[in-house]
């Protein structure tokens, strides 16, 4: 058997006011996650189990060394699921509000590519 991709979804994700690169990611992942239905996976290839498919998680953020992975992962539902984080996303000028987060006035944006593979 050989691992086929049976989607690939993005997403973008933002947080606002506390420069949270973890934050971040995981809304990139709702995002990216939130526009599929893998209803192929049972009506097409006839799949019992969907916790057996493979979810691989990309996100690429400004900061990619202080994303928490573990907190990532579990933004996904199913699966046996990997992620990394790599150089990219975007720092924006925002509005620091001492409520929200302390001496933070950049927004944090986030990408993810999502990809659901299964064994064929």
């Amino acid at each position: 058997m050989s691992l086929k991709r049976f989607i690939v979804e993005l997403g973008t994700g933002a947080d606002l006011h506390g420069e949270n690169v973890t934050e971040a990611a995981c809304r990139a992942v709702k995002d990216a996650i939130s526009r599929s239905c893998l209803c192929g996976l049972v009506e097409i290839i006839g799949m019992e189990h969907l916790d057996s498919v493979r979810v691989d998680i990309l996100v690429a953020t400004p900061h990619p060394l202080e994303v928490d992975l573990e907190q990532v992962k579990k933004m996904a539902p199913i699966g046996q699921v990997t992620a990394r984080a790599v150089e990219g996303g975007m720092m924006a000028q925002g509005l620091c509000v001492d409520r929200f987060g302390p001496s933070c006035d950049q927004i944090v944006v986030v990408n993810a590519a999502v990809t659901v593979s299964v064994d064929q």
